[in-house]
């Protein structure tokens, strides 16, 4: 028997059977959501608790402990990442970009890790071409090409791990609506997520992005599954970044760090060195920033160009850098040190498809502009990092310690931080270029 479905306005609860643009009751574009009736949805709820029987309290001093069952994926950075590994009967969704590399990520651990492949976007034909480029012979992996769920779960029983790739592609023969649709998505997520928790076996789950980057589906998915990666980086430079955006399992603050090459995907042990491996010294408007992804810290290359505007309005372009924030700190330069920067074009770029998004960038980014715009090189040895204020006052940030310790460790003798600018001002010594 099929499941019905109506769509709910997620704004004023008005129903409908079909889908509108915008909601005929309360007039907001947009919110009307394909969800599953409730009458059905109990029926479901009621044949899952009839497969799993009945559910015992047990004592916590009872049960295991999760840190000696994780499975080891090999990466160093992916097992940071997921709080020390794998999770027996974990529901993961790995997000990313188009072409980024969530399946080359994820066909690397399982040949790792031991399991199953389940595509509905390629055949195994094409997996078997991806993995041989990728130097993977996959003795300890199946491959299933497959769209139905169904199918899927009853092919999981005795896997290590599952990979689904992706959400978007499954649908069930209980509920009608085409594969993608919110109702699909969602009933297809339970229908997994089920089968993980029961038969203790981890599935991680892909999915797309939607054009404004956030994870295409209904937004409860996030709150569904136990842990949320996201897979991020420019899709032409090398590096790339695995940030952890929720996770039942572990801390949230980790970051895995990985290089693109033709082999797929490499861990990255020192990322500084890899962010400043093509840096050009003694040039104008390059500083080195030291930066937090998580509780690493990171040194990146902030550049940054100024020349004389042929418009009547100035272009201001960053790359990698909030746009605001750009045009914050080009404001407090002109307010508070009278630098006249109203014809100028003006171009700050993070060097090896970085984006840095906290504020302790702010500095380092002031005085790049600063260093274009008067034509005057900056020592090489030299670190900066702080976030200015709209007085123009250097503030605090945290982790000051750990980002110098990380500047010295590779050579940076002079660290500019909200610490020695106090101690500059306090002596009545101020730095000029």
């Amino acid at each position: 028997m099929k499941l019905r479905t109506s769509f709910i306005c997620q704004q004023c609860a008005f129903e409908s059977l079909s889908w509108y643009g915008k909601c005929p009751n309360c007039g907001v574009w947009n919110t009307l959501v394909e969800t599953v009736k409730e009458d059905a949805r109990q029926s479901v709820n009621a044949s899952m608790r009839q497969r799993t029987g009945a559910v015992k309290p047990q004592k916590l001093s009872e049960v295991r402990h999760i840190e000696k069952n994780r499975l080891k994926s090999g990466f160093a950075e992916f097992d940071r990442v997921m709080g020390g590994g794998v999770v027996p009967g974990s529901v993961t969704l790995l997000a990313g970009d188009p072409g980024i590399g969530k399946s080359t990520l994820t066909l690397h651990v399982l040949a790792a890790v031991g399991g199953l492949y389940v595509s509905g976007e390629e055949s195994a034909e094409q997996i078997k071409l991806r993995a041989k480029r990728l130097g993977i012979g996959g003795e300890n992996v199946s491959i299933l090409s497959e769209i139905s769920v169904e199918s899927i779960v009853s092919n999981v029983s005795e896997k290590k791990l599952v990979i689904i790739d992706s959400i978007q592609t499954l649908m069930s023969s209980d509920l009608d609506g085409m594969a993608g649709s919110v109702g699909q998505i969602r009933h297809c997520a339970e229908v997994l997520i089920a089968a993980a928790k029961t038969k203790g076996i981890p599935i991680m789950i892909i999915g797309h992005v939607t054009r404004e980057g956030t994870i295409a589906g209904p937004k409860v998915l996030e709150h569904m599954v136990d842990t949320v990666l996201y897979l991020e980086g420019e899709r032409f430079a090398n590096a790339r970044i695995l940030r952890t955006l929720k996770n039942r399992f572990g801390a949230v603050e980790e970051v895995g760090i990985f290089e693109m090459d033709d082999k797929g995907l490499r861990e990255i042990s020192n990322p500084s060195a890899l962010f400043l491996q093509d840096r050009v010294k003694n040039v104008p408007g390059s500083i080195v920033t030291v930066v937090m992804e998580g509780t690493r810290p990171m040194l990146v290359e902030i550049q940054a160009l100024t020349v004389a505007s042929q418009l009547a309005m100035p272009r201001r372009i960053g790359n990698g850098i909030d746009y605001n924030r750009l045009q914050l700190v080009i404001a407090i330069l002109s307010k508070r040190l009278n630098v006249p920067l109203g014809g100028f074009d003006i171009f700050v770029n993070v060097s090896g498809g970085m984006r840095v998004s906290e504020p302790s960038a702010d500095l380092a980014i002031a005085l790049a502009i600063l260093s274009s715009f008067k034509n005057k090189a900056l020592d090489p040895k030299t670190a900066v990092f702080g976030e200015v204020g709209l007085l123009g006052e250097v503030r605090s940030i945290g982790s000051d310690e750990r980002r110098t310790k990380e500047a010295r460790r590779l050579g940076f003798t002079t660290i500019i931080s909200p610490k020695t600018v106090r101690n500059l001002l306090q002596a009545g010594k101020f730095l000029l270029l």
